[in-house]
């Protein structure tokens, strides 16, 4: 089966402006599947992958119309210092049940990692996430992933073995999925008073990284090493204020700023690990002025421009254009290692595997912050390496 079979061609019609692109404009940039399918043996980089799947939204209908509004905005942006190889494969539209589309997606998403193209999916419901992870089913991998969600989307019923997916309960599916390849979640802006204490018990339980909204306002640097760590990244749109971003009908009063989601894109493009990102809940039916997919179109250029400007400094070879700092702690004769690269500035923290650990490696390598390493120079232990290391007994 090839991949053409499970998209559907983009109807330029709809989406083409009256006196056609520039030639700087993305629109005549991308190889777009509107009669001929692109070629993806021929240096493709990037691939967009609409996805026209609602039924498991919570809350939200209509959000299945979403990718052509994005395109629409994100054609008309222009091209930045470097040349893009990106090509649009259409739109993969509703299988006959929901199992048929995450089949579907999991499977496209699973062959472009292996050709080494990295897919950007617009939604579509965010339960499609667990499709999106599905797809490193068969790669061999420990997945990070991180999702940017005021809510955690775990189901609180008492047999979880029930639960549909949804995109209210599809994270508690990827938890409990055999075999299990999880090696760390993360969730950056949850809002508290949308969350309950329990969850954040079982998050703290088994090591996961929670950072609160209000962690985050004014200072989303802090989320960089954070991003860093994924394989995998899902970005719910409510996850953005309402007055930026009022195209979904669960978006709130709070939450990210339009320039805060932008940047934390931009983190996400530059990420040397990351092999798919996925945009999801955007509802043109609540987007009067089509605001919120001009944002989105921006968050998707900075993905883009994020990552033609990767360092490719991960990992991390040659040793020679790495610095190494040691450190010990107070009362302890424990060393901390930590490595910092000389093109980004980025630092990184060494956390060994406990004895008989891993056959192939001695340590592993986690994304952190100078402030870890300002911890660890007073003496104490970085929290980073404690939750590190009890993932890795």
């Amino acid at each position: 089966m090839s991949l053409s079979d499970f998209f559907f061609p983009i109807d330029l019609k709809k989406i083409l402006p009256k006196n056609g692109y520039y030639t700087s404009h993305l629109g005549s940039k991308i190889e777009t599947f509107s009669d001929a399918f692109p070629d993806l043996e021929q240096g493709v980089d990037l691939a967009i992958i609409g996805v026209q799947e609602d039924r498991n939204a919570i809350n939200n209908p209509g959000c299945a119309l979403g990718p052509d509004y994005v395109r629409e905005k994100l054609y008309l942006l222009n091209e930045g210092g470097y040349n893009t190889k990106i090509a649009d494969l259409g739109n993969i539209k509703q299988g006959e049940t929901v199992t048929d589309t995450y089949f579907a997606l999991k499977t496209v998403i699973n062959e472009l990692i292996k050709k080494d193209i990295l897919p950007i999916i617009i939604g579509g419901g965010q339960d499609l996430t667990y499709a999106q992870y599905l797809a490193y089913e068969s790669l061999e991998q420990k997945v990070d992933l991180v999702i940017i969600d005021p809510r955690f989307d775990l189901d609180d019923d008492d047999y979880p073995e029930t639960i549909e997916t949804t995109s209210a309960s599809y994270l508690q599916k990827i938890f409990l999925h055999e075999p299990n390849y999880l090696f760390n979640y993360s969730n950056l802006g949850y809002q508290t008073y949308y969350t309950s204490q329990d969850s954040l018990r079982v998050m703290e339980k088994l090591y996961f990284d929670t950072h609160r909204l209000g962690e985050l306002s004014g200072q989303v640097a802090v989320t960089e090493p954070i991003i860093r760590n994924a394989n995998m990244l899902s970005f719910d749109m409510g996850a953005v204020r309402s007055s930026d971003a009022m195209g979904n009908i669960n978006a709130g009063p709070n939450g990210f700023y339009g320039e805060e989601a932008c940047q934390i894109c931009r983190y996400a493009g530059i990420n040397d690990k990351l092999t798919s990102i996925g945009f999801y809940e955007f509802n043109p039916a609540y987007d009067s002025n089509g605001q919120t997919a001009m944002l989105l179109a921006q968050m998707i250029w900075c993905f883009i421009d994020g990552f033609y400007n990767r360092k490719k400094d991960f990992p991390l070879n040659p040793k020679s254009q790495y610095l190494i700092y040691k450190t010990s702690l107070k009362h302890d004769d424990h060393e901390l290692v930590f490595v910092k690269s000389k093109k980004s500035d980025r630092w990184w923290m060494q956390v060994p595997y406990p004895t008989g650990g891993s056959l192939n490696e001695r340590f592993h390598l986690v994304p952190c912050r100078y402030d870890d390493y300002t911890t660890a120079v007073s003496g104490e232990m970085p929290d980073l390496w404690w939750r590190t290391y009890q993932k890795l007994v």
